[in-house]
């Protein structure tokens, strides 16, 4: 017979496996989005090649050893967070390597990525790392990957500037539009510049192709009127995937 006693003992482990996963997976779930949404829009607007499968995890795992290098650096205890460096450090080293034996030219966008990790390290440094210009910089960082998916591939950047400036603008309107739901929710500044920033993007891609042109459309009305509405992080994250695969679809079925 199962006693409260056992009952307990029995459900104990589930409490500790979250507790691990916790410790080797960041709480970071809105990152996910924006470390596949230029990943994908790299590979389907350049052509899938065999390269993009040992860059994307070497992409993944960057971003796993990055987030704990930076809670190394904000919380001024490296040992704390040794392992996972270690452990994701790892496999980005052998994997990113490998792209750069097959693909050295990949090596022009270095020091773009050094200069923007700096900034998400001074930021971190500061404990400061949700400041508006730090957003900023780690999306400018991931959408870099649509040029470098495209070198990858053998394609010329060239072919990919109008995909990485359409995502580039809605993870940037992203960026304020969530300000505004969560952190900066009733923020009357926050709310201005957001929609005065998808006002701006609508204007500009009014004259581009009608479904990028609607997609910022409807960008523009939720920047506008969500921020009026109770809304649960979860609703909000739930609905940036949904607008994350309409301008996945708009761009690489208009490009």
């Amino acid at each position: 017979m199962t006693t409260p006693e056992t009952a307990t003992t029995t459900h104990r482990p589930a409490p500790t496996r979250r507790r691990t996963l916790r410790r080797y997976i960041p709480p970071q779930h809105g990152a996910w989005a924006i470390l596949a949404l230029p990943w994908l829009t790299g590979v389907l607007t350049t052509g899938w090649h065999w390269l993009h499968l040992p860059l994307l995890l070497a992409w993944l795992t960057g971003y796993l050893a990055s987030y704990y290098l930076l809670q190394a650096v904000k919380t001024r205890r490296p040992a704390r967070f040794r392992t996972q460096i270690l452990i994701y450090a790892a496999p980005t080293v052998l994997l990113g390597g490998l792209v750069l034996a097959l693909r050295p030219q990949l090596l022009w966008y270095a020091p773009a990525y050094a200069t923007l990790l700096a900034v998400n390290i001074g930021y971190a440094a500061r404990r400061d790392e949700r400041a508006l210009p730090n957003d900023l910089a780690s999306v400018t960082l991931s959408c870099l990957m649509i040029f470098v998916c495209a070198t990858a591939a053998q394609t010329t950047p060239a072919a990919t500037i109008a995909p990485f400036l359409a995502v580039t603008a809605y993870l940037t309107g992203t960026v304020l539009y969530v300000k505004t739901m969560i952190r900066e929710r009733g923020n009357a500044t926050y709310y201005r510049i957001s929609v005065a920033y998808h006002l701006a993007i609508t204007a500009v891609t009014a004259g581009l192709r009608i479904p990028v042109a609607i997609l910022f459309l409807l960008l523009l009305a939720r920047a506008v009127a969500l921020p009026l509405r109770p809304m649960t992080p979860k609703q909000v994250g739930l609905g940036e995937v949904a607008n994350s695969v309409l301008l996945l679809a708009t761009v690489t079925l208009t490009t």
